[in-house]
């Protein structure tokens, strides 16, 4: 019963030298941290998306692009990436106009910048913790290994002073290096799940803005080219 107990987790833990403890609560806190990564992560996703959608609805229901404009331009603080991206360009767009630039390559190739530099700080935003994930589950795995080393050069240490060394005194130490790794193994697996799974999805989210943004771009050419263009750009 007492040898159940001194080679329980806990004991093990408790036993092992102040380097080991230290490179154990370091990825403790590293799988708490990326844990409460991915849940956020998973949440921010799935709003992005949901937003998205509903922004993706109401741009092809027929409104006006001024409504949409509006709209957009008092919820900037709650819309979704794709309205913001839309509410840039057509700031832009509107500005140009203004100034009396009818150059249909001026006008285009302006609108599609604000876009683009508006999809960067989106994807900035989309990706943030992203490179955490990355990080806990590369080097998780390695900061555990350096655990064990270090904790069975710690227990061979100890060895070297017994006269008899038997399987019963050679596995507490070598059990205490090897719990290590397994924490840097259970920090790293959710993360590197995560991240390979979260990277895909954002992909997919910025391939559908890059998409958005040629679509719109499309029916402002067509605006800017049409025998209208002037009456059609400022009332569609």
């Amino acid at each position: 019963m007492n040898a159940a107990q001194d080679m329980s987790i806990l004991s093990l833990i408790i036993q092992a030298s102040w380097v080991v403890q230290l490179v154990m609560l370091i990825l403790v806190v590293a799988s708490v941290a990326s844990w409460a990564t991915i849940f956020r992560k998973a949440q921010a996703l799935k709003q992005v998306r949901q937003l998205n959608d509903a922004f993706e609805q109401d741009f092809w229901s027929g409104q006006s692009l001024n409504d949409l404009y509006n709209s957009a331009t008092q919820n900037a603080k709650h819309g979704g990436p794709m309205e913001r991206i839309f509410a840039s360009g057509m700031r832009e767009y509107k500005k140009l106009r203004e100034r009396r630039i009818n150059d249909s390559g001026t006008l285009m190739d302006g609108t599609r910048r604000a876009m683009r530099a508006s999809l960067q700080r989106e994807m900035d935003e989309v990706e943030s913790g992203l490179a955490f994930l990355g990080t806990v589950g590369s080097v998780s795995p390695y900061v555990g290994l350096f655990g064990t080393v270090w904790g069975v050069m710690h227990a061979f240490t100890g060895f070297a002073s017994m006269e008899q060394i038997t399987l019963a005194t050679v596995a507490p130490g070598i059990a205490e290096a090897l719990v290590a790794t397994a924490m840097g193994l259970f920090a790293a697996i959710p993360a590197v799940t995560a991240y390979n799974r979260y990277a895909h999805n954002i992909d997919r989210i910025a391939n559908v803005h890059e998409t958005f943004i040629e679509e719109f771009s499309n029916i402002l050419q067509r605006n800017v080219s049409g025998p209208t263009a002037s009456s059609t750009a400022s009332g569609y």
